[in-house]
């Protein structure tokens, strides 16, 4: 495995590889729906889904070292933020977003001031609470549908096109990841970018060499919410209701999972994690009756099974960072 890895390392380290490697996997994604059935779609427009959330995960745990345990709190608010607007006060869902942005926004730094000084395991603990506490707050406000949730959230046009079919949403969700990854390698390769890094690998010592690491922190926690806001204002209207149960801790972790599977901070084994993720367990579901067994009811144990020889043989994850030689 290690030998695999170093040798696609090896081969993107040439420009001219790496772009025609990149453009070759966008042209699969693009013609990918013209040669499979709506189940395949399905799935990888599930897949492309957890790419989102993992890639704003990836900002606040792989490039910052804080540890999240309740991201899916942070899509939660985008998708409530949206379904709301929309269902009782008739807003377009373009302009949903904006607003999407802003309350996330104001809700990390309302989360993020008072807590971001924690580390390791407290601050987990306190993402884990705040997670929580928003889905127990949607699961007893009347606006937000209480347990029940809010159903019938209208899909948008665009351009001209109403957004209804599978394909549709695909593609959405296509455009979606390409700006993600750009968004985390342009945040990976500023000045931003470099101060979470140093604050990542040792923070006291960041802040020992000028580095504002509370600032910091908060607008990696900023950033990291406001992706996965838009994430959740999309799923929405993609599943036309949303329901607390959605947004449950088994979300947060499996989202964590991607990151931490993939390679955190590493962008393409974020994504790799996601996909692993989403598409694994599904090859195990039409699998046969043996024995009176039905194998296909066993397949979560045997994705199980495999994360943990996973974790065992590659604790840095599928895809990790290049180790530097020198």
């Amino acid at each position: 495995m290690k030998s695999i890895i170093e040798r696609i390392y090896s081969f993107l380290d040439n420009k001219r590889n790496k772009y025609v490697t990149v453009a070759a996997i966008f042209a699969v994604m693009v013609i990918f729906p013209l040669f499979v059935n709506d189940y395949a779609i399905s799935v990888a427009q599930s897949a492309m889904f957890y790419m989102l959330l993992a890639l704003g995960l990836n900002v606040i745990v792989g490039y910052c070292g804080m540890c999240d345990l309740g991201y899916a709190a942070k899509f939660a608010i985008g998708a409530y933020t949206t379904g709301i607007l929309i269902k009782s006060f008739g807003w377009n869902f373009w302009l949903t977003l904006p607003a999407s942005v802003i309350v996330s926004v104001l809700i990390a730094l309302l989360i993020g001031a008072p807590t971001l000084k924690l580390r390791s395991d407290y601050l987990a603990i306190v993402t884990l609470g705040f997670a929580e506490i928003v889905r127990i707050t949607a699961q007893n406000l009347e606006i937000t549908g209480r347990a029940s949730g809010i159903h019938a959230i209208t899909r948008p046009h665009f351009l001209g096109i109403h957004l209804t079919k599978i394909i549709h949403w695909y593609y959405v969700f296509l455009i979606l990841v390409i700006i993600y990854i750009f968004i985390s390698y342009r945040i990976r390769h500023s000045r931003f970018g470099r101060a979470l890094a140093y604050i990542k690998e040792d923070e006291d010592a960041a802040q020992a060499m000028g580095v504002n690491t509370t600032s910091y922190k908060l607008c990696a926690y900023a950033v990291g919410a406001v992706l996965g806001g838009i994430a959740g204002s999309f799923f929405a209207v993609r599943m036309t209701s949303i329901s607390p149960g959605s947004f449950d801790f088994t979300q947060s972790a499996n989202i964590m999972l991607a990151v931490i599977l993939g390679g955190m901070g590493k962008i393409p084994g974020v994504i790799v994690g996601a996909l692993f993720f989403a598409v694994f367990p599904e090859l195990f579901r039409f699998l046969p009756t043996i024995g009176g067994i039905r194998i296909s009811d066993m397949r979560m144990l045997f994705f199980g099974l495999l994360l943990i020889i996973v974790m065992i043989k590659r604790p840095q994850g599928l895809w990790p960072e290049r180790r530097k030689k020198g």
